[in-house]
């Protein structure tokens, strides 16, 4: 180490010169004193111009906002029927998911009686060959029902949206 880095200590703190802030007296200066009478806005006339101005631009506004309550109503609205359109068709669709499964089950218990009462192998494949076949037939119709269900209820669900939506565009922007 050098003998620079181990300088003895001060018992004094070495400070910087202190200069003092300089303080004002306030009492000493006077705000300037204004005859308010040139600043009268009561006698002042506003031009018939600009008051027209004035007034369409608080009719717009005011026939703006009315537009723009009304489309959120509109909006409101259409929400709520899109909502309950979507729950009604989902309902739909879940009964007869439902019925299709108990269906299905049902089948499949008949089926399992059906083939302990076999008397011989031959009949257990035929009985297999036929439950097989109609299980297929019945799972082709059930999947018909349920994709024309869940196809009308995204139309009914889709169709009033667009018409509303268009018609709520026009209403806003008119």
């Amino acid at each position: 180490m050098s003998q620079a880095a181990k300088a003895p200590k001060t018992d004094k703190p070495a400070t910087a010169a202190i200069f003092p802030f300089p303080t004002f007296d306030l009492t000493k200066f006077e705000m300037p004193k204004f005859d308010s009478a040139p600043f009268d806005f009561s006698k002042v006339e506003v031009p018939a111009a600009m008051r027209e101005a004035a007034d369409k631009a608080v009719a717009q506004m005011k026939d703006g906002y009315a537009k723009m309550k009304a489309a959120a109503e509109e909006t409101t609205d259409l929400v709520e029927d899109t909502y309950s359109t979507a729950t009604a068709g989902m309902k739909d669709f879940n009964l007869k998911a439902l019925e299709a499964a108990r269906v299905n089950m049902n089948a499949s218990f008949d089926h399992a009686r059906d083939l302990m009462g076999a008397k011989s192998l031959a009949e257990m494949i035929e009985l297999q060959t036929a439950y097989a076949r109609k299980l297929f037939e019945t799972f082709q119709a059930q999947g018909k029902d349920l994709s024309a269900i869940a196809q009308k209820t995204a139309t009914d669900t889709v169709e009033p949206v667009k018409e509303k939506v268009g018609k709520v565009l026009k209403t806003a922007t008119a």
